[in-house]
């Protein structure tokens, strides 16, 4: 028997020893040093890519936010809680057969083409008119915001061009060069917006 405790003995003190080892490297040496080099590298990005309105945090540029207002561009559906709801993040998971799912865009497309001012034969952009799968996109088609244009511009009595030109300079490109497609960020066009009067 005392032989059997020496033995479980001499193996159980090099296995504590490594998960304390590992404990301390993993649990705490690696974290440390990734949150330090992302700190030091990409201090924006390791806080939340935050977005400022003077001295007062307004929002990040990962997350949709809900505008309603007609001077600002609106961004796309959100599914997430009762919209835009960071802690209910998700789609509606509703098929594209689904007879409510249905509705709902079709009201949508009506909705979007009475606040634009736009003729029944007008296109609308898919993004308009149907959520996304986390229902946090801070991004519209740029097709989306060139439609919203002529209507923020008339709302803020701005010269069309100029609203533009903000549109333009909020576009983004495809992800790694590859992914997706380009898009406008409508809480940094909306604060652009802001800032020009």
């Amino acid at each position: 028997m005392r032989q059997q405790l020496r033995s479980f003995a001499r193996q159980s003190v090099p296995a504590v020893v490594v998960l304390l080892a590992l404990t301390v490297v993993c649990g705490l040496a690696y974290p440390l040093l990734v949150t330090g080099v992302a700190e030091a590298a990409f201090h924006d990005k390791a806080e939340g890519s935050l977005l400022t309105d003077g001295d007062t945090v307004v929002g990040s540029s990962l997350l949709g936010q809900g505008f309603a207002a007609p001077a600002y561009f609106h961004p796309r559906p959100s599914a997430a809680g009762a919209g835009y709801d960071g802690t209910a993040s998700s789609g509606s998971n509703l098929g594209p057969t689904n007879p409510d799912y249905l509705a709902t865009v079709a009201e949508r497309a009506e909705q979007y083409r009475a606040e634009n001012r736009l003729s029944p034969e007008v296109e609308v952009p898919a993004d308009a008119v149907q959520a996304s799968g986390s229902g946090l996109d801070p991004q519209i088609s740029i097709a989306n915001a060139r439609l919203q244009a002529p209507r923020v511009a008339e709302e803020r009595g701005m010269d069309l061009d100029d609203v533009l030109a903000l549109v333009d300079a909020h576009t983004q490109g495809r992800p790694l060069g590859i992914l997706g497609d380009p898009g406008v960020n409508v809480l940094e066009l909306n604060l652009a917006l802001d800032r020009a009067g």
